[in-house]
């Protein structure tokens, strides 16, 4: 989710191979240890009330937030091995689309999250991780403001009616984060996916 806050959410994929280099991935990976984690997104296919805080200027010290509601649909692609989450999201002066497509190796057990905005045309580097005691984690490096920076992606599934998202930036090589976007899904019941 990493640039959710200037081009999206699709630049949230960015931080990939600064993770890999920093060993943060091989991290990850070692906690995830065998577990085969290709169903580790089922929890969340379905249609979800969606609420965001996004930091407007991240990491300048800035404490200007903006709210936006908004629909969350996650499909199953491939019996489960990918997924497609699509996200329109508005609030009074704002208008949001955002699209992630999940893809699950089984060679390394661990998802690539790919993310694009309705209004970019492309898809950035993946942020890379998994699942470890009921909580995902993935990370990127990606240029923000002509300067390499990492960003930390968190999701943790609250119960089967509610998931937690929180995106933070690092520019000092992850000894300091900064929240800087913060989701909260509510699934909607008795409507068709």
């Amino acid at each position: 989710m990493a640039l959710v806050n200037r081009c999206g959410l699709g630049c949230v994929v960015g931080a990939l191979i600064f993770a890999i280099s920093s060993g943060m991935v091989v991290a990850q990976s070692a906690s995830v240890g065998k577990h085969d984690g290709q169903h580790d997104f089922d929890f969340e296919f379905g249609t979800w009330n969606t609420h965001v805080s996004r930091l407007m200027h991240p990491l300048t010290g800035s404490k200007e937030w903006s709210e936006y509601n908004g629909i969350t649909v996650v499909h199953k692609v491939w019996n489960g091995v990918a997924n497609l989450l699509e996200l329109d999201m508005k609030n009074a002066s704002s208008h949001l689309q955002l699209a992630s497509f999940r893809l699950y190796d089984p060679a390394t057990r661990q998802w690539a999250l790919y993310v694009a905005n309705s209004h970019g045309g492309t898809l950035g580097v993946p942020a890379i991780g998994g699942f470890a005691d009921g909580r995902g984690v993935f990370y990127d490096k990606e240029p923000w403001e002509g300067k390499p920076i990492l960003v930390r992606f968190v999701i943790t599934p609250r119960s089967a009616d509610a998931i937690h998202f929180e995106q933070a930036f690092s520019a000092d090589n992850g000894k300091t984060w900064e929240t800087n976007w913060i989701a909260d899904d509510t699934r909607i019941k008795d409507r068709p996916d």
